[in-house]
């Protein structure tokens, strides 16, 4: 009968773990760190489509970023989804004509988190990047504009560091994302917008990419800082696009500071938000 007693209340102890670590999972599940930034910046925009010069100026950028943890591989995916919106306005080193440019930006991606130290840890994954937009010169007479379609396989790596300036927590991130496979629209070379949607002659206008025509790397170094319930993100972004395709050179270098607010949401359906140390947390 003792031993009888035993089982049962070792059975019953192992079941009551078991279910808090269910209760914890889906709780680190549910926690999304949530961000939306404003910035402004230095852009080089360059189309040989529309004109062997490149164009400089001003360019303004908006930002929103989710990212959470998952359930895949026993709780240490983490998914991330940004969406970005860029706009340009530039001219030539002459100074007698302006292009403007914009670029809408998303990307889904997951990375497996090694959780080096209880502050430091590396991820690594990859993104599906889907962009699109155009750039439209003021002068231009036969082709005005350019438009912008890609979509990309990234392969994409963070660094995020959680620190202290004596009790003041900060946590900061580095990511990169670089294309490593994907598809792009652009004319040929001297071939009009007419030509390829009205005549009907869109062949070759859809390419395959990699590395070797499109290197492009997308670069974010960022620091947050808790001010009261919130934190304030503070980014330098790198947007460095470039492609070489059907005989027509583009790039768009973008040097952009930004700010924002970052908001921890807990989704649940009565009870109170359960405190969560950092590394738990998918940021």
């Amino acid at each position: 009968m003792t031993r009888w007693l035993l089982a049962t209340l070792l059975l019953t102890t192992l079941c009551r773990a078991a279910a808090r670590a269910q209760i914890d999972t889906t709780r680190v599940d549910r926690y999304t760190t949530r961000a939306t930034l404003y910035g402004a910046g230095f852009s080089s925009v360059f189309d040989t489509y529309l004109s062997p010069q490149a164009y400089k100026g001003a360019e303004l950028r908006v930002a929103r970023e989710n990212m959470r943890m998952t359930k895949l591989m026993r709780g240490n995916v983490s998914q991330q989804t940004l969406f970005q919106v860029n706009l340009s306005y530039t001219h030539n080193r002459a100074d007698n004509n302006n292009t403007i440019a914009s670029l809408v930006n998303w990307s889904y991606g997951l990375h497996y988190q090694f959780r080096l130290t209880p502050s430091f840890k590396l991820l690594a994954g990859a993104l599906v990047d889907a962009n699109g937009g155009f750039v439209y010169n003021l002068r231009n007479g036969n082709n005005p504009a350019s438009a912008r379609a890609y979509l990309n396989i990234d392969a994409s790596g963070m660094a995020i560091w959680h620190v202290r300036a004596g009790r003041y927590p900060i946590t900061l991130r580095y990511q990169a994302n670089l294309p490593v496979l994907g598809l792009m629209f652009s004319p040929h070379f001297g071939q009009s917008y007419y030509d390829i949607f009205t005549l009907g002659n869109a062949g070759g206008v859809v390419r395959f990419t990699s590395p070797h025509n499109q290197p492009a790397l997308r670069q974010m170094l960022s620091a947050d800082f808790p001010v009261g319930s919130a934190k304030l993100r503070i980014m330098y972004m790198a947007d460095l696009q470039q492609s070489r395709v059907n005989n027509i050179k583009t790039h768009t270098y973008s040097h952009v500071f930004m700010v924002g607010m970052v908001k921890e949401l807990y989704r649940l359906k009565s009870g109170k938000r359960p405190a969560l140390p950092p590394s738990l947390g998918a940021y």
